[in-house]
């Protein structure tokens, strides 16, 4: 069971995940690979809307994306994109990445060979992983300016979308410990976790909702 209690928890780490950037035109728009087609979809219409001249896409397979994925996530939003009216001369692939760290800098790579400028990126992921995507791409990436964006949407909306709310709240529990842990590592830049979102987290954790910590975690003593 999920009490009123673990969902207040859960909205209050959505909204702390959410870095709520106005979207302006950028250089680029990088979609980061996943199971979300909404990705590609929040993609297009940043290009419909005259804020990005190219769309690129990043993303192999992964346990959860290879049977509905098969040809690899940055392929499949690439098919969606065109099959939503983007010009194949607008969107490029990286289809090798498999994290969010080699989704940053295999996307960097493959800009500079293509001989693109890139000042600015609007950086497309899935609602909760917007705060976890700009903190990798501040650290991997310094020199541009990077835009989180992800499709509008309410927690209840993503979870009615997922089927399983228990899992988004254990994926919303995971992502918060990478915005902890990972700094450390030097996979990302630190990030300020306020006090009620860490308490949040803790109860969380404690309620059992832990299928997506990493093993080393040392934050909920």
């Amino acid at each position: 069971m999920i009490s009123e209690q673990d969902r207040a928890d859960a909205k209050r780490l959505w909204e702390y995940h959410q870095m709520r950037h106005p979207a302006r035109p950028c250089s680029v728009a990088i979609g980061l690979g996943s199971h979300d087609l909404g990705v590609a979809d929040t993609a297009v219409d940043l290009y419909r809307r005259g804020l990005t001249p190219l769309l690129l896409f990043t993303g192999a397979t992964s346990p959860t994306t290879r049977e509905r994925m098969p040809r690899g996530e940055a392929v499949h939003y690439r098919e969606r994109a065109l099959e939503l009216g983007v010009p194949e001369t607008a969107v490029l692939v990286e289809p090798r990445a498999r994290n969010t760290g080699e989704n940053v800098s295999f996307s960097r790579e493959l800009l500079a060979e293509a001989g693109v400028p890139v000042s600015s990126v609007l950086l497309i992921s899935k609602p909760y992983e917007e705060r976890r995507a700009y903190a990798t791409a501040r650290k991997l990436w310094p020199e541009v300016e990077i835009v989180s964006a992800s499709t509008p949407m309410t927690y209840e909306e993503y979870s009615d979308s997922i089927g399983d709310e228990r899992l988004v709240i254990d994926m919303l529990v995971g992502a918060l410990q990478r915005l902890v842990v990972y700094p450390e590592q030097g996979f990302m830049i630190r990030q300020p976790v306020p006090d009620d979102v860490m308490d949040a987290y803790q109860r969380l954790c404690r309620n059992g909702f832990t299928s997506r910590l990493l093993a080393t975690d040392t934050t909920t003593s």
